[in-house]
């Protein structure tokens, strides 16, 4: 205890021992010295051991007396309930570049204008059910308009489809067949008296099961939350219905958003069950690429939609933060959430985004957003850059289209980017989920290397870093803004810094199919598994439609995206369900 003393008086005075320094030795109980140790122990976690043990006791007793009660106050007020549903933060990212608004003027009065959709002529329906599971939102509109086939019609294609092959991909939560049914006359009784809602009208969907819809369940894909309903209309919900789509099912989330890992299995991937789908928007991205659906709405934090869509080689848009409400919808983090579409193809994603875009009353962070006709842009006009890691067919292609394309390197400084992600989505994340971990209802979590690890973490970070982090993300997007000297540029869509430094930015990412390849150690035998091969898009934050445009380009004059996975035709000596073999880790931390 001496020792413990005299480092007590030391770390005040400078080890000088006069009488002031023998009344504080006399003054230091036991308890004090223990507590100064206990509290400079602490305090090295927090890289803050630089704090006199007279000013440690001062904190201390600040904290207990001042701190505590704080904290106890708010978490009664705000905390007691999961998810982030209510009471959501006054703090609101705004992605806006203030310096790229050139083109607001001439798009203002696009607020509330919808884009052109375009024209199908000659547009057959396949004799067989699988052959329409594939036809894209386009098409599937056309065959609806010419009376060629109705909604109840396609919904029970879907819905059937969607029990022959779940068992194998792991991908659906709920059906939601009554109401499927339900809005599915609605449609027909509409279109029969001569009234059309848009391209959405009359087809099927599915939504992630972060999306809350009154009397089904929204389980979050966690063992904790699988039997809860919310009764609320998500705001996404709401716009699809008034478009006249069709919800069939509540899709694979990974549980609590996180990886691919939910209370029922593990969602795998269409183009080879081997492998999982990675990315918490699993569900969508798996069943679109399977034919379940013709389009899915998904979301992401960090990579949730990217991940998956390449995986499972569909097209989708993560589109710039603030696009789309997010009433009634799980919150991860409330300036990185973003919810977008999966689909067959960049006009299907450009339909879909249509319809749910624009300003959520409930929702601070939304916006609407001046965005052009996609389809009426002339691409001639634009310079896009490719990086190092770009595909290189997307860039020769757009090239042929008049695109002028140029070699390209997005430059920064701040070399902490994917520290920063990790700071702001796990502290904020721990506030929408704080009653969960404090129960420790996190010990029954479906991956104990996920949440669990990173939110016991983030109880670790304090305030002050955490503001720090987002003054450092602040500088990160005005050096972006700085180098973002082309219109668009093209490259790899999975690229981890890439991933953390977009969705910081809340810059919007259009996810292409761009060809396959050989998968890795295959079985032997004569199988068609392939290895899904996409770019990304990427455009300033609210130039969605240059991104769009880009992809509806190159997808104008290739196939990739019309490429039909395996899951109906695996091949001799393949089957369904054959069990994953490959264990793909979570999401780490990288310094």
């Amino acid at each position: 205890m001496d020792d413990f003393i005299c480092f007590f008086v030391d770390q005040d005075s400078g080890g000088e021992f006069n009488e002031e320094n023998e009344k504080t030795k006399e003054s230091a109980t036991e308890e004090e010295v223990k507590e100064v140790s206990a509290l400079k122990n602490a305090l090295k976690y927090f890289d803050a051991e630089f704090f006199s043990a007279e000013k440690v006791l001062e904190m201390g007793k600040g904290a207990r007396d001042f701190n505590v009660p704080i904290y106890r106050a708010n978490r009664k007020l705000v905390a007691s309930e999961d998810g982030g549903l209510h009471d959501p933060s006054v703090l609101v990212f705004n992605p806006e570049w203030s310096s790229r608004s050139s083109s607001d003027a001439k798009t203002s009065q696009n607020i509330n204008k919808r884009f052109s959709c375009p024209s199908a002529s000659g547009v057959q329906k396949p004799n067989l059910d699988k052959d329409v599971a594939f036809m894209n939102v386009f098409e599937l509109g056309h065959l609806l308009k010419t009376k060629q086939t109705t909604s109840q019609e396609l919904t029970e294609i879907f819905l059937r489809r969607m029990k022959k092959y779940d068992h194998a991909l792991e991908a659906v939560i709920s059906y939601t067949e009554e109401l499927a049914f339900k809005q599915a006359k609605r449609a027909d009784d509409l279109l029969n008296q001569g009234v059309y809602l848009g391209p959405l009208h009359g087809i099927p969907y599915g939504l992630k099961d972060t999306i809350s819809v009154p009397q089904y369940k929204t389980t979050w894909g966690s063992k904790t939350f699988q039997n809860q309903v919310i009764d609320m209309e998500a705001w996404v919900y709401k716009r699809l219905k008034a478009a006249g789509a069709v919800l069939i099912a509540k899709l694979v989330t990974g549980s609590l958003a996180y990886d691919d890992i939910w209370f029922g299995g593990r969602t795998r991937n269409p183009w080879n069950i081997e492998e999982f789908s990675t990315g918490s928007s699993a569900g969508p991205a798996a069943s679109t690429s399977a034919g379940l659906v013709p389009f899915a709405v998904g979301s992401e934090t960090a990579g949730s939609m990217t991940y998956p869509a390449a995986r499972c080689g569909v097209t989708a848009i993560r589109p710039t933060f603030g696009m789309v409400g997010r009433t009634g919808v799980m919150s991860l983090s409330e300036s990185l959430d973003k919810l977008g579409p999966f689909c067959r193809s960049a006009t299907d994603c450009a339909l879909v985004l249509d319809a749910i875009r624009g300003k959520d009353p409930d929702d601070i962070s939304s916006k609407n957003i001046n965005l052009e006709d996609p389809f009426s842009i002339d691409i001639s006009k634009l310079t896009v850059g490719y990086l190092e890691d770009a595909e290189m067919e997307v860039v020769n292609v757009l090239a042929s289209k008049g695109v002028n394309v140029i070699p390209f390197k997005l430059d920064y400084t701040v070399d902490s980017v994917q520290g920063i992600l990790n700071f702001t989505m796990d502290v904020d994340t721990l506030s929408h989920f704080d009653s969960w971990q404090r129960t420790g209802q996190d010990d029954v979590y479906e991956a104990q290397d996920q949440w669990p690890l990173e939110l016991r973490r983030a109880r670790m970070v304090p305030a002050v870093d955490y503001l720090q982090a987002q003054r450092a993300r602040g500088k990160l997007i005005r050096e972006i803004r700085e180098s973002f000297t082309v219109d668009a540029f093209t490259g790899n869509a999975t690229d981890w810094e890439r991933v953390c430094m977009g969705n910081l930015v809340g810059m919007p990412v259009v996810v292409v199919p761009t060809g396959f390849k050989s998968i890795k150690n295959p079985p032997s035998g004569n199988i068609r598994r392939r290895t899904t091969i996409t770019t990304g898009i990427y455009a300033p934050p609210q130039h969605d439609h240059v991104a769009l445009a880009l992809a509806i380009a190159y997808q104008s004059v290739t196939d990739h995206h019309k490429q039909r996975p395996p899951i109906d035709d695996l091949g001799p000596d393949d089957s369904v369900p054959n069990h994953p073999k490959a264990n793909y880790p979570p999401r780490r931390w990288h310094p």
